[in-house]
């Protein structure tokens, strides 16, 4: 809680001129997403030669010389949001550059099948199946049964992912088949420049197995629409696609049809299935390796369409995947930046920890989920860890009672074509807060306590808020806040930053 306090999210940066853009990052012509992006005014100490800096070569409205600092510390962690997400293409991608980053600011990596050994004043993190993360930073002052104030999110969204078996020919074309992950609005994934991300597991020659993130930067696949002449009727009776039979990515022609490079390719593998070899070769020159080294595969399809700012100000950010990275990148900053030196943790008497979980988007029942004991369990180590072996079952369960929990998940910003759909008096609005979310049946955390605590906090900062309650008659989504709630005993509040486009 403490860092999502220094955190000052949603809090407005003077004006930005139209010819303030980003650096070396092409502005799309066709956004997905779009989110506030006067969400924050935090000064970030350090750099990195991979983050890319908003262009502050124009003029920017300022009456004084600390307006002028504020502002480009603005456009400096707004370009670093936009490197997230344009490197986080998958979850394992987004647990990577959060790892990386950790590493970078002086975290040390634990692993989970060895013991832990750690002191007040320490940073240290852990990851699970590649796509989960938790971090956490222990006060020079803590003491055993003292709390943790922790910010949780998830790492995936909804997304294409290859079958097991996903060789497909139809018409004279290669087809890739995929599954459905969550809840997506799957009419927008056609007539994309899509692409292939995840994670492969190599065989070496010394027979040993490794794990390595692979990501193709350039469009390899698309699934066109049918021609409207062959669907005089999709305009007025909706697009209904079959998810089985019409959202088959196009890979490649067939051998016979395909170029002379290409068929002596195919024609040299030594695959008793071609298409499944073909991709294997796309996948071992990026990785660097032999095809037949590859013998396992988990891939996402994504969008190649990069993240930039946009509208006549660049006040939005056009991004996919919002859901839920930034919160994401919002939780991983607020730590690292909340205690960049040794000052910061000089006076805490508390754990701070950011949790990101895998598979939210799936209901979180799974090894890497929220819906598993990680956190509960990290947090018995870390107690046990600190107090030599020599604690009992009542310092852990006083640490749980004195502990906070921001499950932090991005909200439902009233769309301007489509105010009907919300609540006449809960319609949060981009630029206007964090959206704090209420929901009597328990899809949300967030009680009359959590709720007046996490305001109190906003009100210290200056910073505004807002509530949501979705309507009566329409069904509510849910987030990892009761499942950690209820799992873990915390008392816990539901919020999010405020987008439109939510899960394309």
């Amino acid at each position: 809680m403490a860092a999502m306090a220094r955190f000052q999210l949603l809090h407005p940066y003077p004006f930005i001129k139209p010819s303030i853009v980003l650096s070396k990052s092409p502005l799309s012509s066709t956004p997905i997403f779009t989110l506030n992006a006067n969400y924050c005014n935090y000064h970030i100490s350090g750099s990195t030669s991979r983050r890319r800096k908003l262009s502050t070569t124009s003029a920017v409205a300022s009456n004084s010389e600390s307006s002028s600092t504020n502002a480009e510390s603005s456009y400096s962690i707004v370009g670093d949001l936009l490197d997230y997400l344009n490197e986080s293409w998958t979850h394992f991608h987004a647990t990577a550059e959060a790892k990386r980053q950790l590493v970078t600011a002086g975290f040390h990596l634990l692993n989970e099948n060895e013991e832990w050994v750690m002191k007040p004043g320490g940073r240290y993190f852990f990851t699970r199946n590649m796509s989960s993360l938790v971090a956490f930073a222990i006060g020079e002052r803590y003491s055993i049964g003292n709390g943790f104030h922790v910010i949780a999110a998830h790492t995936d969204s909804p997304c294409l992912k290859l079958k097991p078996k996903f060789s497909s020919s139809k018409s004279g074309y290669l087809m890739v088949n995929v599954q459905t992950y969550g809840s997506g609005l799957w009419h927008t994934w056609f007539d994309r420049d899509l692409s292939l991300a995840g994670r492969v597991i190599l065989r070496a020659d010394d027979g040993s197995f490794s794990h390595k993130l692979v990501k193709i930067n350039r469009p390899l696949l698309r699934v066109p629409t049918l021609a409207i002449h062959l669907n005089r009727t999709v305009n007025t009776d909706g697009f209904k696609p079959n998810l089985e039979t019409h959202l088959i990515p196009l890979l490649a022609t067939e051998p016979e049809k395909a170029s002379s490079e290409l068929n002596d390719k195919m024609n040299a593998s030594y695959s008793k299935d071609p298409h499944r070899q073909l991709l294997m070769e796309i996948l071992s020159d990026e990785l660097g390796c032999k095809a037949e080294n590859i013998v396992s595969v988990e891939l996402n399809v994504c969008d190649t369409q990069p993240s930039c700012l946009g509208g006549a100000n660049n006040e939005f950010i056009f991004s996919g995947r919002l859901d839920n990275l930034a919160s994401s990148f919002c939780a991983l900053r607020a730590l690292v930046d909340s205690c960049a030196s040794a000052e910061d943790l000089a006076n805490e008497h508390t754990i701070r920890m950011i949790a990101l979980f895998d598979n939210e988007e799936v209901g979180s029942d799974s090894y890497q989920g929220a819906g598993a004991p990680t956190m509960f369990e990290a947090m018995r180590r870390i107690i046990a860890c600190l107090g030599h072996q020599s604690v009992g079952e009542c310092a852990f369960a006083r640490a749980i009672r004195h502990s906070f929990l921001v499950s932090a998940d991005m909200a439902h910003g009233v769309h301007p074509n489509f105010m009907d759909k919300h609540e006449e008096n809960h319609r949060p609005l981009l630029q206007k807060g964090l959206v704090i979310k209420h929901n009597a049946n328990q899809r949300y955390a967030t009680s009359g306590v959590t709720a007046f605590l996490f305001k109190e906090v906003a009100k210290i900062h200056n910073l505004p808020t807002q509530e949501f309650v979705v309507r009566n008659d329409m069904g509510c989504g849910s987030t990892i806040g009761p499942i950690l709630a209820s799992g873990v005993g915390i008392r816990t509040v539901d919020c999010g930053i405020a987008q439109l486009s939510m899960h394309r």
